[in-house]
């Protein structure tokens, strides 16, 4: 069991870790609004293929939050990180995402009447402290990037947040797959209207590039959305939440490593300062009780 938990672990960070660099892979060919439908269109098929009779499941009651979760924790993203990477480096879109779980614990405090200790506030301060130095390092290591758009990937943090407070509340008695299958089922006609008005022209296909770019979202979405997912929910299964949790960390890893061998600059500075979010991340990892 304890082998098993590992493998999961590592296959899941090699495979979430692999998302960011897949994304600005693909977006050499497409637009980010072609890259973030066709990754919810492709995922949509993967997860209906795996799971469409839990889609019977689902009462009219719970449909009204399990769409509301479905744009916040994967529409939204979709684009938000396709049109962010535009811009900015994969390596440092996937530092600025680790700190989903700081905006879960804020969002839980304002939103959600969650109770929090002195620890995990100095640790919300902590790891925004290092997304400020990260971001600033970044700023003077690429001046020819606009890190304005981070601040696509921080909103992206917030939804995710807000996304995950969400299922906690509303739709914890529900399966993963589930709520999974509930959530494309959702998304995946919105996504083909974008991808309609996107300006795609099918002649295109014609050229390696786009079917380069095409090859790669289909990746992602197979195993950076369909395959991460049911890994995940294993992992949850056999492990202990917190274990399952720190594949925030080690994804980071893999990321910041095909950065590298993708030619993007990554100073000491944002060593230092991703060092410090993920401290942050650490001393917010503690359970908090909820008020009655």
């Amino acid at each position: 069991m304890k082998l098993n938990k590992w493998f999961y672990l590592i296959a899941l960070s090699l495979i979430w870790g692999s998302s960011f660099i897949l994304i600005k892979k693909a977006l050499v060919g497409l637009e980010a609004s072609q890259l973030g439908s066709l990754r919810i269109i492709f995922s949509s098929i993967f997860i209906f293929l795996i799971a469409w009779r839990n889609i019977f499941t689902i009462k009219k009651i719970e449909w009204k939050w399990i769409t509301i979760s479905a744009f916040l924790g994967s529409f939204f993203p979709a684009f938000l990180f396709a049109f962010a990477e535009k811009e900015i480096d994969s390596s440092v879109a996937s530092i600025i995402n680790s700190i989903v779980p700081l905006n879960t614990l804020i969002l839980g405090m304002i939103i959600f009447k969650i109770e929090s200790t002195k620890r995990q506030i100095i640790g919300v301060l902590v790891g925004f402290f290092g997304t400020y130095l990260l971001i600033s390092s970044g700023l003077k290591l690429n001046p020819d990037q606009n890190y304005n758009y981070a601040g696509l990937v921080i909103l992206c943090s917030f939804l995710y947040a807000l996304n995950v407070n969400i299922i906690k509340k509303y739709l914890q008695h529900l399966s993963a797959l589930t709520i999974t299958v509930g959530h494309f089922t959702a998304i995946i006609f919105p996504a083909a209207l974008v991808f309609l008005f996107s300006d795609f022209e099918f002649s295109s296909l014609e050229k390696d590039e786009v079917k380069t770019s095409i090859f790669y979202v289909f990746i992602l979405a197979l195993f950076g959305t369909a395959l991460a997912k049911i890994i995940f929910n294993k992992l949850i299964k056999i492990s202990s939440p917190v274990f399952a949790s720190s594949v925030t960390y080690s994804m980071l890893i893999v990321s910041i490593f095909w950065g590298i061998v993708d030619g993007e600059k990554f100073s000491i500075y944002q060593l230092i300062a991703t060092l410090i979010i993920v401290f942050g991340v650490i001393l917010t990892n503690k359970k908090a009780k909820i008020k009655n």
